[in-house]
This record gives structure tokens, C-alpha cells and sequence, in this order.
């Protein structure tokens, strides 16, 4: 060993230092107060794993662990009043028998005197009572509250035992801390869902509040056409009595004259007679039709007809005094413009006039079948009708005629076509012709504007045809 060296004693080596020539009772104590000290470091720390618990555990596992190193009869861990407001418990006692309390109307009095003295933030000991030893709980420079223990050690504690109660103050205090935190994360959470959930259930309620003035607008479009097209079919209606029926029974009238004057040629007026007697059929026909056509213009309507199986039904609803018609629908029913649906039902219409007409029938069918890429439409019957007759009688009136005969094939052909449809004639189930109207969607907008188009033009901007 140099000369500079210090040499080593006993007080180096065991940190004991003692007046008397022997150190093993000095040593003794220190060391068991360390042994306590290692196991309040090891308790706190089996409960700091414990983070389901809570604080609580923890808390306890402190105040029991400075009570051990105490040797306390009483020990507490109290906040001051003020600090960490959201942090639960406020304070904690441990008694003689190791049991936690934390109602103080069972406590004796001094204990209550050091808990008052605590918890209004004093932080240093009562000098009634020297036995009781106070070390504080620091949360970032800011004294929180305090750890005391009413302790039964032979002598004062050392400075190495306050720092072991320091430790154990500010590990309960950073606990507390944390504790107070994750309670606020947590209100602050239910407050954000519970906010979140009233902002879904306002967007639900806005939803449905905008579905329902949405169909509330277009019931009034559609009722502001329904106005429209009633005041029109009213002015075809007078307009078909006053000028058209009354030139077709002139026409009539004429003709019966001409039969009058072609019956006195005799045998050379046979041919013109035959003639006359066709014109005359045609023209009566004509003023029936006309006549039924002034009674449906006339007839009243729901205020709401919007949807093509609504059209059917009334289309079959005009047909039904001579014709038994049943009208069937399959699928969901998809909103095309209103000028597809009443082209459509036209067509449906003119299929029905001439099932009433020529079939000699008794019953007819009409189904509406909604596919995902095509709208189908059928009209089959119980009557004498031939599909190859159909199918002649629909080129014969592709071209031009003269003499005056129903159009209504080529008409149903040109209204299904202006919508990028196509019309088949076929053997129907029921014995007699089914004629078949297949769509393929999205439709595509006819190449003529009709009625319906043409008025809702003058009030509303008509919706844009699906692409």
C-alpha cells in the first residue's frame, strides 16, 4: 500500500461508524434495516406489475412496506387537499394488525391529528409527538401530500432510512399521478364517445329527415305534374269532342249520303257500295274510340302516379269493363323518367286495345318483371290471335298504308324502339298470343319528347336520363 493511499477500516467497509471499540451491534442494525429496505423495494415492486388493480394495490403495498421499515404501529399515505383532485384514494391507514383502513372514524385520535396535519399539506412532523416520521410525496417540485409512520424503532431513523421512505412517497405519488391521468383519459373517452354517438344519431336523424323531404319533393313534383297533365288531358279532351268526333261524324254523315246516291246507280254502284259500307265501319269505329278516349281523358286520377307499375294498373283499370286483366310484378321497381314510364304503359295500353279489340278474348295477363340489366314487359291472352299473323300484320304496317287501318302494332313496335327495346310475338300460355317488350337498362331517352316531357319543361327541369 503507497504512502498516498487511505487505508481501509471497518466504518469504510460496513458504513457503520461507533464511539466504542466493538462495531457488530451497529453493524446488526444497519444491516437488518437494509434487509427491510431491499424488501419494501421488492414488494413495491410485485405490485407495481399488478397495473390491473389500479393504485390501490400499489398504495397499499407502500404504506405497508414503510411500515415494516418503520417498525410503526400506525403508518399513512395521505394527499393534501387541492392536489391531484381526480386521484382515488385521498388517503390510506394501516394499523397494528396490518389492516388497511380508509374511514378515520375508527382510528384513535392522534392518528386523526396526523392525518388532518397531512392532509392541509404540513410537511414536516408534529412536535407533540416526536415518534411520528413525515417525509413528503413531490410531484414535479410541488409537494402532493406525505407518507408518515407512527414507527417503533429504538432510535431516530437515519438519513438512509428517509430515503428509502422518499422512494416509497415519490413512487406512490407518480402512481397517483398516473392514476388521476388515466381516470381524466377515461372521462375524457366517455365524453368523446358519448358525443360521438349523439353526432351518429343526429347524422341518422338528419339522414332521415333529408330522405323525407326528398320523397316529400318529389311527391309535390309529381303532384305538380299529375296538375299538369290532368289540365292537358282536360284540353284534349274538349278538344277531341268539340273538332275531331265532329268531323268524323261528318265524315259519317257523308258517307251515308254517298251510299244513298251509290244505291241508285244500281249494279254499277255494287263496287263503290262496298267501298262506302268499309268507310263507314271505319269511321264508326273511329267515333267509338273517340268516345272511349274522351271518357279516360275525363276520368279522374290519384294525385300520385309515379311508378310503372302504377301506370299498368290503371292502364289495365280502363280495360277491365271489357277485358278481365290482371297485372303481376316481380323484382324491386327501379324510378326510370317519366316519360318511360307512360311510354311504356302506352305501349302496355295499345296491347290491351288490341287484345279487347280483335282477340276475341275474355282474359289477359300483364307482368312487369324488374331484372338487374332489363325491364320486361309481357301481355299474353286467352284468345284466337296467331303470333306469324302478328308478326305479318307488324311489317304490312311498317310501310305506308292509305285505307285507314289501326296502326297500334307498329305504334307499340316505335315506342318500346325509341326506348332501345325490341317487341316479340310468341304462343302464350293461356292459348292465345303473348306479346313480349324486352328493355335493356339503363334505358336510353327517346328520340320524340313526349307530353309528359314537354310539361314538365314549362315548370321543372327534367331529371337526366341514366347513361
Amino acid at each position: 500500500m503507497s504512502s498516498t493511499e487511505r487505508p481501509l477500516d471497518v466504518a469504510t467497509l460496513t458504513g457503520v461508524r461507533s464511539g466504542k471499540g466493538s462495531y457488530y451491534r451497529a453493524y446488526v442494525r444497519s444491516d437488518e434495516r437494509m434487509q427491510r429496505a431491499v424488501r419494501a423495494m421488492d414488494s413495491i415492486s410485485r405490485a407495481l406489475v399488478r397495473t390491473v388493480e389500479g393504485p390501490r394495490s400499489l398504495l397499499e403495498e407502500v404504506v405497508r412496506a414503510a411500515g415494516s421499515h418503520l417498525d410503526a404501529s400506525w403508518t399513512m399515505l395521505a394527499l393534501a387537499d387541492g392536489h391531484l383532485p381526480g386521484a382515488r384514494p385521498r388517503f390510506l391507514l394501516v394499523g397494528p394488525d396490518g389492516g388497511v383502513h380508509d374511514e378515520v372514524a375508527a382510528v384513535p385520535a392522534e392518528v386523526r391529528r396526523e392525518l388532518g396535519a397531512v392532509r392541509a399539506g404540513h410537511v414536516t412532523r408534529s412536535r407533540a409527538d416526536q415518534r411520528w416520521v413525515r417525509v413528503p410525496m413531490s410531484l414535479e417540485g410541488r409537494h402532493i401530500g406525505s407518507l408518515a409512520g407512527l414507527h417503533g424503532l429504538d432510535d431516530d431513523p437515519e438519513p438512509r432510512d428517509l430515503s428509502v421512505l422518499r422512494i416509497l412517497a415519490n413512487q406512490a405519488a407518480v402512481s397517483l399521478h398516473t392514476s388521476e391521468q388515466y381516470q381524466a383519459g377515461l372521462a375524457l373517452h366517455r365524453r368523446a364517445q358519448r358525443l360521438y354517438d349523439e353526432a351518429t344519431d343526429r347524422a341518422r336523424d338528419l339522414e332521415d329527415r333529408t330522405r323525407e323531404l326528398r320523397q316529400a319533393e318529389e311527391r309535390l313534383v309529381v303532384a305538380h305534374q299529375r296538375e299538369l297533365v290532368d289540365h292537358e288531358r282536360h284540353r284534349i279532351a274538349r278538344e277531341l269532342h268539340d273538332s275531331v268526333t265532329q268531323y268524323v261524324l261528318s265524315a259519317g254523315m257523308a258517307v251515308e249520303v254517298a251510299r244513298g246516291e251509290a244505291e241508285d246507280l244500281g249494279s254499277a254502284g255494287a263496287p263503290i257500295l262496298e267501298r262506302l259500307a268499309t268507310a263507314k265501319a271505319l269511321s264508326q269505329e273511329a267515333v267509338d274510340q273517340l268516345r272511349r278516349a274522351i271518357y279516360a281523358l275525363h276520368q279522374p286520377h290519384r294525385d300520385t302516379v309515379g311508378t310503372l307499375p302504377e301506370l299498368l294498373h290503371e292502364v289495365a283499370e280502363h280495360h277491365r269493363p271489357q277485358l278481365s286483366v290482371s297485372v303481376r310484378v316481380e323484382g324491386d321497381a327501379q324510378v326510370l323518367a317519366a316519360d318511360a314510364d307512360h311510354e311504356i304503359a302506352r305501349a302496355v295500353g295499345e296491347a290491351l286495345f288490341n287484345v279487347a279489340t280483335h282477340a276475341e278474348a275474355t282474359r289477359a295477363v300483364v307482368r312487369l318483371r324488374y331484372r338487374a340489366e332489363e325491364i320486361l314487359v309481357s301481355v299474353a291472352d286467352d284468345g284466337t290471335g296467331d303470333p306469324t299473323e302478328l308478326a305479318r300484320r307488324l311489317r304490312l304496317e311498317r310501310g305506308p298504308v292509305v285505307d285507314g287501318r289501326h296502326r297500334g302494332l307498329v305504334n307499340i313496335e316505335s315506342r318500346i324502339g325509341d326506348l332501345g327495346g325490341s317487341v316479340v310475338f310468341r304462343r302464350a300460355r293461356l292459348g292465345g298470343v303473348r306479346v313480349e317488350m324486352r328493355l335493356p337498362l339503363p334505358l336510353v331517352a327517346p328520340r320524340h319528347a313526349g307530353v309528359i316531357h314537354g310539361l314538365v319543361g314549362t315548370g321543372q327541369k327534367e331529371p337526366p336520363w341514366p347513361r
